[in-house]
């Protein structure tokens, strides 16, 4: 540290700034009288300078004063609580009810949307009712010629094309399956939807329920090319789920189409969804089954699906029964085993 006189007078400035005033020397000036006289050169003008109203720090030796302590308040007595006067002889004070205090109400239960209330209003969703073949579309006045069958037929694929009016269209669906058959069939089948087989190679009943359904139709005396099969969905819904109502009714107008060309005599519902959409109606297979229903002016008889019978084999004597019913109306007889 520089040690000249104005490099000091300029610390002492600074630790006047910081409210020091009083400046300790290491050592005593009296043994060294130049010393001394420097000394005073230097800090008279620092000391000159203080504020006059600067408190300085006491010495450690003062004594510290003493707060006076504060007088002892003395608390007065409670007020004696006034007793109320003794009643009436006769008159009895009525009885206190002590209310249980009421239980905690248990917490809320997670919100399960499966169970959720369907939306109301503006935000509801479009209204899906159940309508019956016979009233989906007026009933042809004319019938197609048996040899224009096929074309027309041809005419219905053609409007379908690379269908992509519903959902389906975007699940991962190959192929359109659209049907399989003779055109001019007196008995039509008609199932819920196609498979993973199905959508694979774009024909309708080839894996093992179709396997099942060509022994169906093999037992009435028929072969699988004397009858029309067709599905309520030309798209294969995911994980084989049932086709929901937006994508049954929007496929359902063309099967509408090739039940009206095929004009077949009898129409054989394989399940519950086929028999919905072409009936209008949302019952039980025990309800629908064992009587004739009416569509499109065919008589229309409801069965197991073959897949349903595959994971059942104990209701395929109930299918039997249900078809040998439709081998009488279409004058039938199973054939002869040799």
């Amino acid at each position: 540290m520089d040690g000249s006189a104005e490099s000091l007078r300029g610390y002492l400035e600074y630790l006047r700034d910081l409210g020091i005033y009083d400046v300790y020397r290491t050592s005593d000036a009296s043994d060294d009288p130049a010393l001394a006289a420097w000394w005073k050169s230097v800090a008279s003008p620092i000391a000159a300078s203080a504020p006059a109203n600067a408190q300085r720090p006491a010495a450690s030796s003062a004594p510290v004063p003493q707060r006076p302590a504060a007088p002892i308040m003395q608390r007065p007595a409670p007020t004696p609580t006034p007793q109320r006067p003794p009643l009436p002889a006769g008159n009895r004070a009525p009885d206190i009810v002590i209310t249980p205090p009421t239980a905690a109400a248990p917490p809320p239960l997670a919100y399960d949307f499966d169970q959720a209330p369907a939306p109301t209003g503006q935000f509801a969703p479009p209204a899906m009712p159940l309508v019956s073949f016979n009233n989906l579309a007026p009933l042809p006045t004319e019938r197609i010629a048996p040899a224009d069958k096929a074309a027309a037929l041809q005419s219905v694929r053609n409007t379908i094309g690379d269908c992509t009016r519903c959902p389906l269209a975007y699940a991962g669906r190959h192929h359109i399956v659209f049907a399989d058959g003779d055109p001019n069939a007196e008995l039509m089948f008609v199932g819920e939807g196609p498979g993973a087989d199905e959508d694979a190679s774009g024909i309708p009943f080839v894996g093992k329920a179709g396997q099942l359904l060509n022994n169906m139709i093999n037992a009435m005396g028929l072969k699988r090319e004397q009858v029309y099969i067709a599905n309520v969905v030309k798209c294969r819904p995911p994980q084989n789920r049932t086709p929901e109502p937006k994508e049954a009714n929007t496929c359902s107008p063309f099967l509408l189409q090739q039940v009206d060309i095929v004009q077949p005599k009898v129409i054989v519902a394989l399940g519950a969804t086929a028999a919905t959409y072409l009936l209008g109606v949302k019952q039980s297979l025990a309800n629908l089954r064992g009587h004739w229903h009416d569509v499109r002016g065919a008589k229309c008889a409801v069965t197991y699906h073959p897949a349903f019978l595959l994971r059942d084999p104990r209701q395929k004597g109930e299918a039997w029964k249900d078809l040998q019913r439709v081998m009488v109306e279409l004058g039938l007889k199973p054939p002869t085993r040799g």
